[in-house]
């Protein structure tokens, strides 16, 4: 069978791309990689605030697939909207790699070591929000560009340390700046991070059976429990919000397995935290109402008045 992906033209779009192609390849199918040039990726030169999040990475792949030049997308899931239009789908969410934020570094070994108002590069509000909530004295700095184009910056000095997610370091072999990679309890993640996702045209019954085999159950389960709570706090790509789902033993030693999930709600302006942390069983569990159940808990303990001025007021719990 003949396929063609659709992929941006960024070195890490372009490896994704490749590993799903090669995957195919290895079941027997044709497959070719058509490079998309999204919105966010013609205006280098503006913040993802002043863009606009919602389908920056992901409006022009999906009119090609729309139009039948494409026949599947592979995106890094954190860039794709929480809600599809009905003519698409989520086919496969392949086996999640790392999910952790990472600050790499030229001189620190740390985010504990950096020095007091040291500049920090990251084109992310959700990673700016927490860093303010960590580490009230660093002055954050807009950074966009390419992987390679952020780690020359920080060579160059421009900033003291850099926030990266490290499932794309990872896999472009570009590590050896990495000094830390935050647990999700304390540093959490975006919805779908490190996790990628191919979208295929809803009636495509050929293209969905030939992905079948990429998707990947655990990865399915997390992701979906991630961005059902994201599409309750009506958040995108660029709102302040840290979501991740992960399994995990029971505490009491027993052996038993469940999910947690971690959420949080934070403000770039003050650094103001708002964060829950929920548990279930792995057993007869829900992605979508565990998801569901964790937006509540953010907004039972807070968070409404951040979502409510994208991150900018002062409230909430800390």
């Amino acid at each position: 069978m003949k396929l063609r992906i659709a992929s941006r033209g960024s070195q890490l779009a372009l490896w994704q791309a490749d590993h799903i192609a090669e995957l195919l390849r290895s079941q027997g199918h044709d497959v070719g990689i058509e490079i998309v040039k999204t919105t966010g990726d013609r205006l280098q030169d503006v913040t993802f605030a002043q863009v606009g999040s919602k389908g920056m990475f992901t409006k022009e792949i999906e009119e090609a697939l729309a139009r039948g030049r494409v026949d599947l997308a592979v995106h890094s899931l954190k860039d794709l909207p929480t809600e599809l239009a009905g003519q698409f789908t989520l086919a496969a969410t392949p086996p999640r790699v790392d999910a952790r934020d990472a600050l790499l570094s030229v001189e620190f070994a740390g985010l504990a070591t950096l020095p007091r108002n040291a500049r920090v590069g990251t084109s992310s509000q959700r990673r700016r929000a927490q860093l303010k909530a960590l580490r009230p004295d660093v002055e954050t700095v807009e950074f966009r560009g390419n992987v390679d184009t952020r780690l020359r910056k920080l060579s160059e000095g421009q900033v003291d340390a850099i926030l990266l997610a490290a499932a794309g370091l990872d896999r472009l072999g570009k590590t050896n700046l990495v000094k830390e990679r935050f647990d999700p309890k304390d540093f959490c993640p975006a919805a779908g991070q490190g996790a990628l996702g191919i979208e295929i045209r809803s009636d495509d019954a050929a293209t969905r059976e030939a992905v079948s085999f990429l998707d990947d159950a655990e990865t399915r389960f997390a992701v979906t429990a991630e961005r059902a709570a994201l599409a309750a706090l009506g958040g995108g790509c660029q709102v302040p919000i840290g979501i991740h789902c992960r399994p995990s033993l029971a505490a009491d030693g027993s052996g038993s397995a469940w999910w947690e999930i971690f959420g949080v709600v934070a403000s770039p302006a003050t650094g103001q935290v708002v964060r829950v942390r929920l548990d279930s069983p792995r057993e007869n569990s829900d992605p979508e109402s565990l998801g569901r159940n964790a937006a509540e808990m953010l907004i039972e303990q807070g968070a409404g008045p951040l979502l409510a001025s994208g991150g900018e007021a002062a409230g909430g719990a800390a």
